[in-house]
């Protein structure tokens, strides 16, 4: 079967309902237009896009709805941490192209990537307020978590921000932390180390949907095909290392909503049966015949199955690879759209869970 009867019309980034206009992106603070001054905005990295942060988007798009005022988030783009500690590992749970398309779809009209540097890092928190959020974008209303914290040295928190609010003409609301039924607070951190833990069941339950890795789909050895298990190999950028091993996964090229899910199994590790060192993806795809070189492929992760181990020869993997099929197919069988053109799977929305205080 050809990819391209899989891949649906391609789109810009479509916000919540058929008929909604796409959700529109600026880079600079300086560089928006008019039209969308006055907006209700939600102010964070918003890293995973999670239950937690749905709450606060949602909220921002609540009141807006509510005000007539365009909806919109201002993220940063990189993470701010890649640009204090670009020694550390790579941590993202989100893409910006990952992170932009969860944010669409639920609704909001407009994105304000924010590109952040060293320069941007040098502004106070009252030149944030006054430069960024008063003459840049003009907003009517700023909805932010309870910790938020931000400008030059993390010194400007809520109780700043409601000051300068009432100097500028703003409102602003606070959105207590969001928790699951057994206390755990939704949370980056958390799902982070839900995935190097492997445990994607536990991130899914924060993220409120299976949790992705996103990337193009490159050339490999082949050494796949030559066992009958062809894989689609896709390296993971600066995206999280989630724990090495087996994973039972849904995958399918990148169309947006109307994405096609496949069912899979994916090695997450560096392969120690081919002495090979460079941590990789490799997916295969259950009973397909697909060529996906140069797509750009999303593999949810499901169940991680097992750990990567060295085999002691093409047999015995080949052998393993049976039954990690076998064990794969037995729990993605299990799941709701199982199937030719299954739909992505997602745990409950976060806005049917009891919303946190806001104030």
């Amino acid at each position: 079967m050809a990819a391209q009867a899989l891949r649906p019309a391609a789109a810009s980034v479509h916000r919540k309902g058929s008929d909604a206009a796409p959700m529109r992106i600026f880079r600079h603070y300086e560089e928006v237009s008019p039209d969308v001054r006055g907006a209700v905005i939600a102010l964070g990295n918003f890293d995973g896009v999670h239950r937690g942060h749905r709450v606060v988007l949602g909220t921002a798009l609540r009141i807006a709805r509510e005000t007539g005022a365009p909806a919109a988030a201002m993220t940063f783009e990189p993470h701010p941490r890649m640009v204090f500690r670009p020694d550390l590992e790579p941590f993202r749970l989100t893409s910006f192209r990952t992170k932009s398309r969860h944010i669409a779809a639920l609704g909001l009209d407009f994105l304000y990537a924010q590109h952040f540097d060293t320069a941007f890092a040098s502004k106070t928190a009252e030149d944030f307020v006054r430069d960024v959020l008063v003459a840049g974008l003009g907003v009517s209303h700023v909805v932010v978590g309870a910790d938020y914290v931000f400008g030059k040295g993390r010194q400007g928190d809520v109780a700043f921000l409601r000051q300068m609010a009432a100097d500028h003409g703003f409102d602003v609301t606070s959105v207590g932390s969001v928790t699951a039924e057994d206390g755990t607070i939704y949370s980056s951190t958390n799902i982070r180390g839900a995935l190097r833990d492997a445990r994607p069941r536990d991130a899914a339950r924060l993220l409120g949907r299976f949790w992705e890795i996103e990337g193009r789909v490159e050339h490999g050895d082949k050494r796949g095909r030559t066992i009958g298990f062809p894989t689609a190999n896709v390296s993971i950028g600066e995206l999280l290392r989630p724990a090495v091993g087996v994973y039972a996964v849904r995958a399918g090229v990148d169309a947006g909503e109307n994405t096609v899910w496949m069912d899979g199994v994916a090695n997450f590790g560096r392969r120690p049966t081919f002495d090979k060192q460079t941590l990789l993806l490799e997916v295969h795809l259950f009973d397909r015949q697909i060529d996906l070189y140069g797509e750009h492929l999303r593999v949810a992760l499901v169940d991680h199955l097992r750990g990567e181990r060295k085999f002691s020869g093409l047999e015995e993997l080949k052998a393993q690879i049976q039954r990690d099929e076998a064990e794969a197919r037995r729990i993605l069988a299990t799941l709701p759209g199982h199937g030719e053109a299954a739909p992505e799977v997602a745990w409950p929305d976060a806005f049917d869970a009891p919303g946190p205080a806001s104030s």
